[in-house]
């Protein structure tokens, strides 16, 4: 907020919304809210998601965790006719906590078994039991169970990944129904906002705005 020409009680009204608004709010929509611009709002948001960056912390995630990917990018009948099959989507994975409910998840430039292993392995303990969908490429982790959606299949037992196709779903709403769409080189900082969000949702509006700014510290130079 150092040196920021948008006032404090903006900001405190700006982190409110962010804490509490489940799909997000777009910048336009907080410009007008505000009575600033939307180019004011949108620098500002920023560096509010920046603040969720370290909530969900550095240590790897205990027994058990869900993994899932999801796929970000309009679709083809939405597009104009000069651009249908011209654009990608872009692959998103996330992992679950299980037991603390904390999420973390990454924009990745691909899918493949390489790329998706060492993300879980990079935030998971190795010892950790590993639940994802019938993707084949997560057949090398250690201690890996799957659910089979092709069959039908979301819940056998304790092998579940519902927390993450909950997330999975809430992104996907955020992003077609609050942002519309969201440049690759930014997806990074939404996807934050929303695993952040979803990881802190025991706690109050107050006790996370609180989280957010404590946050925030030296942030201008991420932005």
């Amino acid at each position: 907020m150092e040196h920021s020409r948008i006032g404090y009680q903006n900001w405190a009204v700006a982190t409110y919304l962010h804490a509490t608004r489940r799909k997000g709010i777009s910048s336009v929509q907080l410009g007008r809210d505000l009575k600033i611009s939307q180019s004011s709002a949108w620098s500002l948001q920023h560096r509010l998601r920046e603040g969720w960056r370290t909530l969900t912390g550095p240590d790897l995630m205990a027994d058990p965790v869900e993994v899932d990917e999801a796929y970000l990018g309009g679709r083809e009948k939405n597009k104009h006719a000069d651009k249908k099959g011209r654009t990608k989507k872009t692959a998103v994975v996330g992992i679950r906590d299980r037991k603390t409910g904390t999420i973390r998840a990454v924009p990745v430039p691909e899918t493949t078994a390489a790329r998706l292993v060492q993300f879980v392995e990079s935030n998971a303990d190795p010892d950790s039991k590993k639940f994802t969908d019938e993707n084949r490429a997560y057949n090398d982790l250690k201690n890996h169970q799957t659910v089979n959606h092709g069959d039908g299949g979301y819940v056998r037992g304790e092998v579940h990944i519902n927390g993450m196709e909950s997330f999975r779903a809430l992104v996907r709403r955020g992003y077609g129904g609050t942002f519309h769409h969201i440049e690759p080189k930014h997806l990074h900082r939404y996807i934050n906002e929303f695993a952040g969000r979803l990881s802190d949702k025991s706690a109050g509006a107050v006790e996370r705005m609180g989280n957010i700014v404590g946050n925030m510290s030296s942030i201008r130079s991420y932005v």
